[in-house]
């Protein structure tokens, strides 16, 4: 038996619709990667991008376990001495909600230029509106 191998004609993208309000945010994010990957199709293989479009809606209403909300923070590093910025989530989710969903998601994709190119087909919203209705996506409940 021989190994099937997706070709680009093979492959058939969808677009998904996530309601991220009252979600947690880490389970909501490896849902998110797992169709981005395209992990839910017998067809999958590694080194393709076999995923769908994923649309992110109510991203500012997405839920934190435990005590997160006080104790995490995102670490950046400038480049110059002493230039460790540290930033508590909340005043992250205040700000740019979006960076937060998107940061959890790109944790969880390949760490090469694949995994730059599926995080491509993740659109995020914070709002309830999006843009893409031209594309007719189904509404996926996690």
């Amino acid at each position: 038996m021989k190994t099937f191998t997706p070709k680009p004609s093979d492959i058939e993208q969808k677009w998904y619709v996530v309601d991220a309000d009252g979600q947690v945010l880490g389970r909501m994010a490896t849902r998110i990667a797992d169709i981005l990957r395209g992990k839910n199709k017998p067809i999958w293989a590694p080194h393709m991008d076999c995923g769908d479009f994923v649309v992110v809606i109510n991203a500012d209403k997405v839920k934190l376990t435990g005590r997160k909300m006080e104790n995490k923070t995102y670490v950046h590093y400038t480049g110059y001495p002493g230039g460790l910025r540290q930033t508590p989530i909340s005043r992250v989710m205040e700000k740019k909600p979006e960076f937060v969903v998107r940061h959890a998601v790109r944790g969880m994709l390949p760490h090469n230029k694949l995994g730059r190119h599926m995080l491509r087909k993740l659109k995020i919203y914070a709002a309830p509106e999006h843009p893409h209705t031209a594309q007719q996506p189904e509404t996926l409940t996690l």
